[in-house]
């Protein structure tokens, strides 16, 4: 039998095995047993197949469809690469991928928007989410620590939308940073006293400009006797530390589980006796809740924000504690910003793809002058030439 038909075969037998099973049900038979039962299945439906085939082809076809059904189809070697950090899925026919900071096209494809639909449910089975017309956004966090993000029809207009953006333990420490470029020894000293004082952090920069890698570096310099309590929206922060407990924020389903929101996590961090709190993005109204508790004696807390400088990101975090709806001025506002965050550690990256910290600045409360409210100044103590 040549190969194209063995590949037609295979192509067959799979399409009954996805049509006809439920994909949550394979998965959920385990790592071991899942290959087993998809074997047996394609046995069956090879024989009502084609029962005439030789026992080569027969285990080439059966192990074909194991690798399609369990596998991520065209993602498989591109997940498999170590220098390939995010993938990134527009439709069946354009697939990217970022290696060494650079995004670039690659050649893999998916059969059509239908086979980018299966593997994104594949991906979905084992971690309870699911995503459909009425849902038609999700994010999840894989087995390995991978973050993962769709979007399917009518949200997303040409066809699903897949990015995955991979966990890879590139550094766990500072030294690990220095050694790699992306801090200098000196902002190395400089985080490692803010971390010794219990200073109250923002670790502020762009999309993938590596916030979560150095916010886990620094925590790795807590002590280990430190409680740290981490929330996150998708659990990925790659923090090694003796007393880390995580919590992870949940959607509403269809099922009927209730939503629970980043601002409510804050609420029951602060009932369970955290030396730090860790949010790994405020990026809503938590940041209102968040700043309560750095006010009220919870020091050594950190976070990651998106923004282009420091005095941006707390613009960024006052914005957010205004739009919570509590109706707190915002001279009241600024002033609270300015006795809780200690300092701001600005990320960049350069054109070339390196990832880099362009600025540690401190965070001090100034009081009004000449009419002025109280607010914040900010003094830049390390900054990158």
């Amino acid at each position: 039998m040549t190969a194209a038909a063995v590949e037609a075969l295979v192509a067959n037998v799979r399409d009954r095995v996805w049509a006809e099973c439920d994909p949550s049900a394979i998965v959920g038979a385990g790592p071991e047993e899942a290959p087993r039962v998809v074997a047996a299945l394609a046995h069956g439906f090879l024989d009502e197949v084609d029962g005439t085939v030789d026992p080569a082809t027969r285990d080439a076809v059966v192990d074909g469809v194991v690798a399609a059904t369990l596998g991520l189809g065209p993602l498989h070697p591109l997940l498999a690469d170590p220098d390939v950090s995010e993938v990134m899925v527009n439709g069946a026919r354009d697939v990217f991928v970022e290696r060494a900071g650079r995004i670039e096209r690659v050649a893999a494809t998916f059969e059509d928007d239908s086979h980018v639909l299966r593997v994104i449910d594949r991906i979905l089975a084992p971690v309870g989410r699911r995503i459909d017309a009425l849902s038609p956004m999700v994010d999840a966090r894989l087995a390995d620590g991978s973050r993962v993000h769709a979007v399917v029809p009518p949200l997303a207009v040409d066809g699903p939308l897949l990015t995955i953006r991979r966990f890879v333990r590139i550094a766990a420490t500072l030294e690990d940073l220095v050694r790699l470029g992306s801090v200098t020894p000196l902002a190395a000293v400089e985080l490692e006293r803010l971390v010794a004082a219990d200073a109250n952090v923002l670790v502020s920069g762009g999309t993938s400009s590596g916030k979560t890698t150095l916010l886990a570096a620094a925590l790795s310099a807590a002590a280990r006797d430190d409680r740290i309590v981490v929330l996150e929206d998708a659990a990925e922060l790659p923090l090694e530390h003796p007393h880390r407990v995580r919590l992870e924020s949940r959607p509403a389903s269809h099922e009927g589980m209730a939503h629970v929101s980043m601002r409510e996590l804050v609420r029951n961090a602060l009932r369970m006796r955290p030396d730090r709190i860790i949010v790994g993005e405020v990026r809503g109204a938590e940041a209102y809740d968040l700043l309560q508790a750095l006010n009220t004696g919870h020091r050594g807390s950190w976070s990651t924000i998106h923004s282009n400088g420091v005095e941006e990101a707390l613009l960024r975090l006052e914005s957010m504690v205004l739009c919570a709806g509590t109706g707190m001025p915002q001279v009241v506002v600024r002033e609270q910003v300015a006795r809780a965050v200690d300092a701001v550690v600005q990320l960049a990256r350069d054109p070339s793809g390196r990832r880099r910290v362009a600025c540690i600045a401190s965070v001090a409360y100034e009081e009004g002058r000449g009419g002025d409210g109280p607010g914040w100044r900010v003094r830049r103590i390390f900054e990158e030439a």
